[in-house]
């Protein structure tokens, strides 16, 4: 009886010993470059993602901008 408690304290004891010294398997991190393409957009589709301030805004400096144009040349080269 005693041989027998001796044999299964060292077999849990040992089996204790194995298990908990084991290495975890590391892991591997992978990281790939990917390269993205821009893409050119017509005018067209550039008007169409912009919404409709946007467009109104740009017809209007432009009027504004040819009525400063025409102001200047009114008033003329001082120099």
């Amino acid at each position: 009886m005693r041989r027998l408690s001796i044999l299964a304290i060292v077999l849990i004891f040992s089996s204790v010993l194995l298990t908990s010294c084991r290495q975890e398997a590391e892991k591997e991190t992978i990281v790939k470059e990917v390269e993205v393409e821009k893409q050119v957009k017509s005018p067209e589709e550039a008007d169409e993602r912009e919404g409709i301030l946007e467009r109104t805004a740009k017809k209007v400096d432009t009027e504004v901008n040819k009525e400063i144009d025409e102001e200047i040349e009114k008033i003329g080269d001082d120099n």
